[in-house]
């Protein structure tokens, strides 16, 4: 890898990781832990997951980046832990894998596994995004649900078959399947915040929807397609959530849509300039008004978006809150 000049970036110090949680993120999980038998799961598939094996099976097949092995990727770590004034620095191995993927595992001392092919296909740049995203993953605390799900994916085929719970796994891995989603939106924001240059993130994104032709891409185009895709009629709509329900991970050119819309509001630069939530108040912080803030999050997407079923689930709600509101009267009225 070749070192690129040093650029100077903002350091975030004492940055909570709320300052790039997605609301949908925070919201998917208050859900997901209301979740009759969610708790029992977790506890279940916490005892079954031998951290120190899986580890050892990295250790032992992998290569464990340090300042000698793949010194690059060693620098742009500590560089995006600084840049996050991360509290410690999770273990970084490259896996030989020419699959484009990344991931950050673990339920009480998580590490991040990225694969080959996609440390061959990005510049420094791009992987310090890459590194950035896993790191937020392991500062929000995902890489927990991360190995929930991928433990229960493993049991469910034997759990699905036993009569009643099947059902209820099901259930817990299609949430874990929303949240997992919704968790990358955030982890993408933690990229953006240690890259600070959002042109870099979009193109990660690019070369993850392309395979890495970049210079048979249009920046523009790209982003057309993202708002095509939003504006899909009611048949695409529902064919949009049958497609994804069983994916880990939002589509590319949909994640950079996302993450554009977050930079165009404004909340990004603020964040750069100073203005985000402290570690520090984090025990302060209310689990409501996480919900709250996801249901507005919600609710805004719903009215702005040129999506049906958006907007049919938007209305329909309206329509049953209202359809509500007149049941009850009428029961009072009868009870005079």
């Amino acid at each position: 890898m070749t070192q690129q000049p040093a650029r100077s970036r903002a350091t975030l110090t004492d940055i909570s990781s709320r300052a790039w949680e997605h609301p949908a993120d925070r919201g998917a999980l208050v859900a997901l832990r209301k979740l009759k038998g969610f708790d029992t799961v977790l506890k279940a598939m916490s005892g079954l997951f031998n951290e120190r094996a899986v580890r050892l099976v990295f250790l032992g097949s992998a290569i464990r980046v340090d300042d000698r092995q793949f010194p690059g990727l060693h620098r742009i770590l500590g560089e995006v832990g600084r840049t996050l004034d991360a509290p410690e620095l999770p273990e970084l191995y490259v896996v030989s894998n020419p699959v484009l993927g990344a991931m950050t595992i673990g339920m009480n001392k998580p590490f991040i596994v990225m694969n080959s092919g996609l440390v061959d296909l990005l510049d420094e740049d791009e992987l310090r995004f890459v590194v950035a995203h896993e790191l937020g993953h392991a500062m929000s605390g995902h890489a927990v649900y991360q190995t929930l799900l991928q433990r229960l994916l493993q049991f469910s085929g034997v759990l699905s078959a036993i009569p009643l719970s099947g059902l209820g796994v099901r259930a817990i891995v299609a949430a874990l399947y929303e949240w997992s989603r919704k968790s990358e939106l955030s982890a993408d924001r933690a990229g953006l915040l240690a890259t600070q240059d959002p042109a870099t993130a979009f193109r990660v994104h690019m070369k993850l929807a392309s395979g890495g032709h970049l210079e048979d891409l249009d920046a523009t185009s790209f982003f057309a397609q993202g708002q095509e895709y939003d504006e899909a009629d009611l048949r695409d709509s529902v064919l949009k959530m049958l497609l994804v329900e069983n994916r880990s991970h939002p589509f590319a050119v949909v994640r950079a849509s996302e993450l554009r819309r977050w930079v165009d509001s404004g909340e990004y630069t603020a964040v750069l300039g100073g203005d985000y939530p402290r570690r520090q108040d984090d025990d302060e912080a209310k689990v409501s008004d996480a919900a709250k803030a996801a249901a507005k999050s919600y609710s805004e997407a719903f009215q702005q978006s040129q999506d049906a079923v958006g907007k049919m689930v938007h209305d329909m709600a309206g329509l049953l809150g209202s359809a509500k509101l007149w049941l009850d009267e009428q029961l009072r009225r009868g009870e005079r």
